[in-house]
């Protein structure tokens, strides 16, 4: 099913390049939109090849270092403001996710960057650039984690628009829409620019990434032990990986007991664990590093 897009670009000190995504055909360029004859189509749809998922690469939360660039706030669409949150920190949220593809590919992002379909990425109107977030599709339970490097949609009731690939990946992209949910994800340690750490004070789900060779599997997070060894003890039934808990105490003293396989050090095997572990209805696992 194609997919129609708006795409709104804004010229400021830092050229913020904004997306919209609808299912409905795209509105008809006018003097007032300043994108007209920016893309060489004029409705977004589909690669015409077939996507490999299983050499789509995960997305790995990291430290962030954050400019300027795309997080200038507020800022205006289509004569209306948004602002960027200080924060992506405690930031959940339900509502409908579209998806953006072959009209944008190749095209910058609102911080930069360069569009790729191929690849998982996400633009959101309000949280900072770059952010990580686990997207749960609520109609299959499928989830992954994307990054944010772009700003939309600014169209209808959309909370997030996924690059095709990730729409691909929760199994929405040929019906242009899905129910998902949308829960921040904080990594916290040394840049690898030697930089300062960032940190979680506000009780939601942080990584610590320190080295991108150990890849592990992380099932869910619990905050009784209880919990997590039952979900431990059911999902050792389903691989031969070595499963453990991780406890942590996080910045606000809250205990939390990570359920994680591994370490992974083949993709393919990352996705088959990832898929019987959905199968199973044992979570909504994702990558993360030690």
């Amino acid at each position: 099913m194609n997919r129609n897009v708006l795409k709104i670009a804004i010229v400021s000190p830092v050229l913020l390049a904004v997306m919209a995504c609808s299912s409905s055909p795209a509105p008809e360029q006018t003097a007032e939109s300043p994108n007209k004859g920016r893309y060489s189509i004029s409705q977004d749809r589909a690669p015409t090849r077939i996507v490999d998922l299983s050499v789509i690469p995960e997305v790995i939360p990291q430290p962030l270092n954050r400019t300027m660039a795309g997080n200038r706030s507020p800022y205006t669409v289509l004569g209306k403001s948004y602002q960027v949150l200080p924060t992506e920190e405690g930031y959940r949220e339900r509502g409908v996710a579209s998806w953006y593809g072959e009209k944008f590919h190749g095209h910058k992002t609102s911080n930069g960057e360069v569009f790729d379909m191929y690849q998982v990425s996400a633009a959101h109107k309000s949280l900072p650039i770059p952010s990580f977030l686990r997207v749960t599709n609520l109609d299959n339970n499928r989830s992954i984690v994307v990054r944010v490097n772009d700003r939309g949609p600014f169209h209808g009731d959309r909370v997030i628009d996924l690059s095709y690939a990730a729409a691909l990946k929760l199994g929405y992209a040929d019906r242009g829409t899905a129910r998902v949910q949308l829960e921040s994800i904080v990594a916290t340690g040394a840049f690898r620019d030697g930089g300062v750490s960032t940190a979680n004070s506000a009780g939601n789900e942080t990584l610590r990434v320190s080295s991108p060779d150990s890849k592990y599997l992380q099932v869910g997070a619990f905050s009784e032990l209880s919990a997590a060894e039952e979900v431990s003890s059911k999902v050792e039934e389903i691989t031969s990986l070595p499963v453990f808990i991780r406890t942590v105490n996080t910045l606000n003293n809250t205990i939390l007991h990570r359920v994680r396989v591994g370490p992974i050090s083949d993709p393919g095997q990352i996705q088959r664990v990832s898929e019987s572990v959905v199968a199973a209805n044992l979570g909504s696992p994702y990558t993360v590093t030690e």
